[in-house]
């Protein structure tokens, strides 16, 4: 059965850090792109990072860039979310997603298995 589960969510001060941890399991990394979305209150579910695993390649949302690192561990089958400079609008539950296909994509349609999400709030 696949099943993806997050973990790390957390309450931190701004300026602070985190780390988010995708854990997969019945699926082999190598054969897909792992996606981060986030969505706050009474928002749409938006991006906020993608990595081919294989590939190395990285894609990032322009809110995020430079403060999140996506990284997948050598056995593949767990994705971290590394969140620095934290700021209030950071604030969501953050997922972490599947997308069947090599190619990278910003968007929740084009993935196809979902975790449960973890809450990050950012709060002072």
């Amino acid at each position: 059965q696949r099943r993806l589960v997050e973990s790390g969510g957390a309450l931190v001060q701004p300026g602070g850090s985190l780390r988010l941890s995708c854990a997969a399991s019945g699926f082999n990394l190598e054969y897909y792109v792992i996606g981060w979305f986030r969505q706050a209150p009474g928002k749409e579910r938006e991006f906020v990072a993608a990595i081919n695993p294989v590939a190395g390649n990285t894609y990032y949302s322009p809110s995020v860039k430079g403060r999140f690192t996506i990284s997948a561990d050598t056995s593949r089958i767990r994705v971290h979310l590394q969140m620095n400079s934290l700021r209030p609008e950071d604030t969501a539950v953050y997922y972490c997603a599947v997308r069947n296909m090599l190619s990278i994509a910003s968007t929740p349609p084009e993935y196809d298995y979902w975790g449960q999400g973890t809450q990050v709030t950012v709060s002072s």
